[in-house]
């Protein structure tokens, strides 16, 4: 699979956009990270993973790999909720799976036209398929699509890293707009970067 991957431009200009961060980035690893950039294998990948432990999703996308092969709109659409349960999900996530299937295959959502959007109109697309919120959408505009400009007020540990690094005791939607302006338009590097920071196993005092 192909990597998400920066220029030394966005890494510099990243680092320009903000002294604290910059400085944390010269102590804080970045591992490279892989973009699936079929978007339906994605989206169903991400469904399955909802709410279970990495291992468990796993688990069970090995279970649908195994068992369909190529992931299509086609074979999921034509899977029965019970063959698609079997698998390992609740009946609720295969309700998700074979509606948003149907919707791609009917094409009602065309994934191939998600290319030529801005970044609001994809998540705008994305969440009008059952079982994608805006958290997921966002995910799918990293891993997926490789947009470099994503940072989600959603994820749970963007939000961690950002009080970890900047000492505050809470995160409001405004105060997380401002650090979306800031970063702009490098807000994906600074997530992977909060990702890492949220860990706490970096020492950043003095910055």
């Amino acid at each position: 699979m192909p990597m998400l991957t920066f220029t030394p431009e966005e890494y510099e200009g990243l680092k320009a956009k903000d002294r604290i961060l910059g400085q944390a980035m010269e102590r804080v690893p970045l591992y490279e990270r892989e973009v699936d950039d079929d978007l339906f294998r994605s989206l169903m990948n991400n469904i399955v993973g909802q709410q279970i432990s990495m291992k468990a999703a796993d688990t069970v996308w090995k279970r649908f790999l195994a068992h369909f092969g190529e992931i299509t709109p086609l074979k999921l659409h034509e899977a029965t909720l019970e063959e698609i349960q079997a698998l390992g999900i609740s009946m609720r996530k295969a309700t998700y799976i074979r509606k948003t299937a149907e919707k791609i295959y009917q094409n009602i959502v065309d994934l191939d036209a998600l290319w030529d959007m801005e970044d609001q109109e994809v998540a705008d697309t994305l969440v009008t398929l059952n079982g994608i919120g805006p958290w997921t959408a966002e995910m799918i505009m990293i891993f997926s699509m490789g947009r470099k400009d994503i940072l989600s007020f959603g994820d749970l540990a963007i939000r961690r890293g950002l009080m970890i690094l900047y000492g505050h005791e809470e995160i409001s939607k405004d105060l997380f707009r401002e650090y979306q302006k800031r970063f702009s338009p490098y807000g994906t590097l600074a997530s992977l970067y909060l990702w890492e920071i949220s860990t706490g196993r970096y020492d950043l005092s003095g910055l």
